[in-house]
């Protein structure tokens, strides 16, 4: 039984017409009984809560970022109205507005109750259970319960970095010699002949056509298709760092899609890996333009780990799922404690089959504060910035030495940057 405010309402004016009262002891008894049975029938007038059927109905999956409507249906098999206050519960990174409503149900009638979720957060949102308090024609007491009604809305990665895939398939056209500026092409597979302009390299003539046209002409080459791309992201403790409002696996997050977009549009087959201490998520390499869609889902349920990601089973993982040469973009942070003592022991055996690109997220925050000098604690700020920049810079060198290719930028040209990288390797057919 549910006693409302309205009944508490009541009994305290029942109070105070004891205290006004010349007789309190009798009005005392007349007061409690008016009350007492006003709230015994209104809640033997309320309406069932068990009664009640609950079904759901909307969106299961929604980018961060977008609202998510979702529909709750409400049917009456009991005897009576329903007068109700339904609560919908939703874990608080749902965002689920309103909170609560208000609604009438008529006996073996059935009503819908819209909610909307702003979630915060990617992964599954499910919700609690949903409480009914059903009052009754006077609203004083009523019939409170609760029920439970699945629902799962999984919220996938926000891919803001799409707004850049435009000027990235413009430069895949251009890699690929769809349009003029091509010259004499990039990449290493041949694709046709052209005539001889002014400026093209006289290695690329071909002698034998030459021949046969009477003209000079030279031999134009596309990249390879049907590359391999993995995609390794380190969700060890450092990808919970935040950069910005965002953490860094978001980030990371973000930009594999972009690259796995153009990769897919090129023809090359694109793998993703995720691994800190263990293998979180592995799916094989594909060339399936429904790939990104699978990847978006695996990726929405991966949150970091606070622990020391195992560079050699990272290595291992890569290794046991690429038989072939292919292009490894690792995303982690270029710190000591990870380059140095985790990924430089066991990238010999890495590079030595696959290309290797690093590419790490470089924080804003520290470059201004390496640019200031307003006062003597910002001069102390700036020395120590300037301090873990050029340790950035060491661990870029060391890396490039052996063979890697290395991407260090902010947030805002991250995932264009890293596919700049990618498109640049396919250009000179070292993927």
């Amino acid at each position: 039984m549910a006693i409302t405010g309205r009944a508490v309402a009541l009994a305290l004016f029942g109070v105070l017409v004891v205290l006004l009262s010349p007789a309190p002891g009798l009005t005392m008894v007349l007061v409690d009984l008016v009350v007492v049975g006003l709230v015994g029938v209104d809640l033997a007038l309320a309406g069932g809560v068990r009664t009640l059927e609950f079904t759901r109905s909307g969106a299961t999956s929604a980018r961060l970022g977008q609202p998510v409507p979702l529909v709750l249906g409400i049917a009456n098999d009991g005897a009576r109205t329903v007068r109700a206050r339904v609560r919908d519960a939703w874990p608080p990174s749902a965002g689920a507005r309103p909170r609560a409503h208000r609604v009438i149900v008529p006996a073996g009638e059935r009503r819908f109750l819209e909610t909307t979720l702003y979630p915060t957060r990617r992964g599954d949102r499910e919700p609690f259970r949903i409480t009914v308090r059903s009052l009754g024609p006077l609203g004083l007491a009523g019939r409170q319960g609760r029920h439970h009604c699945p629902w799962r809305v999984r919220v996938l990665p926000p891919f803001t970095s799409r707004r850049h895939l435009p000027a990235a398939l413009a430069r895949l056209r251009e890699v690929e010699g769809e349009v003029a500026i091509r010259g004499a092409g990039a990449g290493s597979e041949f694709d046709s002949l052209r005539d001889y302009v002014i400026g093209d390299d006289v290695r690329l003539i071909d002698w034998r056509g030459t021949a046969r046209r009477g003209a000079v002409v030279v031999r134009t080459f596309r990249p390879e298709r049907d590359r391999r791309v993995v995609c390794v992201l380190d969700t060890g403790r450092t990808s919970a760092g935040r950069v910005g409002d965002v953490p860094r696996l978001d980030h990371a997050l973000d930009a594999a899609l972009l690259l796995t977009a153009v990769a897919l549009r090129a023809g090359d087959r694109v793998g993703l890996v995720a691994h800190d201490s263990v293998p979180r998520v592995t799916l094989p390499g594909s060339h399936d333009h429904a790939f990104l869609a699978r990847m978006t889902d695996a990726m929405a349920r991966l949150e970091p780990a606070i622990v020391e990601a195992d560079h050699g089973g990272i290595v291992s993982t890569v290794l046991r799922e690429t038989s072939r040469r292919c292009l490894v973009v690792l995303f982690t942070e270029l710190v000591p404690a990870v380059i140095e003592e985790g990924l430089l022991p066991a990238l010999g055996t890495l590079t030595a089959r696959h290309t290797v690109v690093v590419a790490a997220l470089r924080d804003p925050r520290v470059d201004e504060l390496a640019a200031g000098r307003e006062d003597v604690r910002a001069v102390y700020a700036a020395a120590a910035a300037e301090q873990t920049l050029m340790r950035r810079r060491e661990l870029t060198e060391t890396l490039r030495r052996r063979g890697v290719e290395v991407v260090d930028a902010p947030p805002a040209g991250y995932a264009a940057a890293v596919t700049d990288a990618y498109l640049t390797l396919k250009s000179l057919g070292r993927l």
